[in-house]
């Protein structure tokens, strides 16, 4: 019987440890110890029954009561120690947790401000910068229609010659005044130049020609092969030597225009190309007497056009300048006599200046004379004076 109370007592206690190290919580524990005390009660209960008589048990099983309520008592007091360390440690886990978690909820909102106030930026910028790259966009379109034209009007003989003509006036709008051109000026042979710079004899006015062969130096640069390549030099070589005879007959007229004329090409390309591989071209012009001239060119030329011109104005009006010049001699000489005059009158001003210096002067003089003399006539009363007091002194001592 005492063997299985002794089991009994020991699973209880088992129970009770095993509830406690599992932790499920300090109410648990204390059941567990009140269990073993119920336990232990009844263990003794029953041993009463059993041995009456016995005196040596009973005082042994309430020697194991004591110690088992002390046991019991030094529990509870561990598991209510146990169970306020728990209680302020989960408080302090619970506090520290909250600061963590404010911590990382304020560094969280920060961050995602900044990132948002950063996004926000780099979405601007990426907005301006589309916008700087549509206006691009729709400037590329405007000059690439603009280059389609372009091209659709070079294409066009017509429309080429329309093309120089305009860039011919800007040029010749822009250098020289309204008196010393015309345009679609006709001439005696029924020929209209598309312009006519109006110079004086000699050399006379001078006709320009703005229109010049495209087709040819197209398929010139078009050539992929040294065929290809010698015959449209040949077409380019024809077409310009032909362009240049044509305004040779044309525009040079005896006694109306000059002795020559200017054939104006708005390319710099086509002009370069000239110069550059078919000077034969450039050296029949010379003979003929026909300038080939670029926008480059022909704007040195008008500005020497324009200092000839002003030139001319100048002799022109050389008789007028030396009338003008002969009044300006003369009103020069009136205000020579002019100025000697007043210089004459500064003199005598000034003379009389230095006579009224010299009657000053000799006022001063007289003054300050009158003045030595008082002071004089002081000066001796004082010395008489002086001269009785040590007299009076001697007769006193005496």
């Amino acid at each position: 019987m005492m063997g299985r109370v002794s089991k009994e007592l020991v699973l209880a206690f088992q129970s009770w440890w095993q509830a406690l190290i599992v932790g499920e919580g300090w109410a648990v524990a204390v059941l567990a110890a009140g269990l073993v005390v119920l336990a232990l009660v009844g263990a003794v209960l029953l041993l009463g029954r059993q041995a009456r008589g016995r005196g040596d048990a009973l005082a042994k099983l309430a020697d194991i009561t004591e110690r088992l309520a002390a046991t019991q008592n030094e529990l509870t007091g561990k598991v209510t120690h146990l169970a306020e360390d728990s209680r302020r440690a989960q408080s302090e886990l619970a506090k520290t947790v909250n600061d963590r978690l404010d911590q990382v909820s304020h560094r969280m909102g920060q961050s995602l401000s900044e990132t948002t106030a950063k996004t926000s930026k780099t979405f601007g910028e990426i907005k301006t910068r589309l916008d700087v790259i549509d206006k691009a966009q729709q400037n590329i379109t405007q000059l690439s229609g603009e280059i389609v034209g372009l091209q659709d009007i070079l294409s066009n003989k017509q429309e080429r010659g329309h093309f120089g003509e305009i860039q011919l006036n800007d040029l010749v709008t822009s250098i020289l005044p309204p008196s010393a051109y015309k345009f679609q000026e006709t001439l005696s042979n029924g020929r209209r130049g598309d312009c006519m710079i109006l110079l004086p004899n000699p050399p006379g006015p001078i006709v320009v020609d703005a229109k010049f062969p495209l087709e040819s130096y197209r398929a010139l640069k078009a050539a992929d092969d040294e065929m290809a390549r010698t015959q449209a030099a040949r077409a380019f070589k024809r077409d310009v030597g032909l362009h240049v005879t044509q305004i040779a007959e044309r525009y040079i007229i005896p006694g109306e225009t000059a002795e020559s004329a200017l054939m104006f090409l708005p390319s710099e390309a086509v002009y370069a190309e000239l110069h550059a591989n078919f000077p034969e071209v450039v050296e029949k012009g010379y003979r003929a007497k026909v300038w080939i001239v670029s926008p480059t060119t022909l704007m040195a030329t008008l500005n020497t056009v324009r200092a000839v011109l002003r030139d001319a104005r100048m002799r022109e009006q050389a008789g007028v300048i030396q009338k003008e010049v002969h009044r300006l001699l003369t009103d020069v000489t009136r205000l020579d006599a002019r100025v000697a005059s007043l210089t004459r009158h500064f003199g005598q001003a000034q003379q009389d200046i230095r006579q009224i210096e010299i009657s000053t002067g000799k006022i001063t003089a007289r003054g300050q004379r009158i003045e030595e003399l008082e002071l004089s006539e002081d000066a001796e009363a004082e010395d008489v004076k002086l001269a009785a007091e040590p007299i009076k002194l001697k007769v006193g001592e005496g």
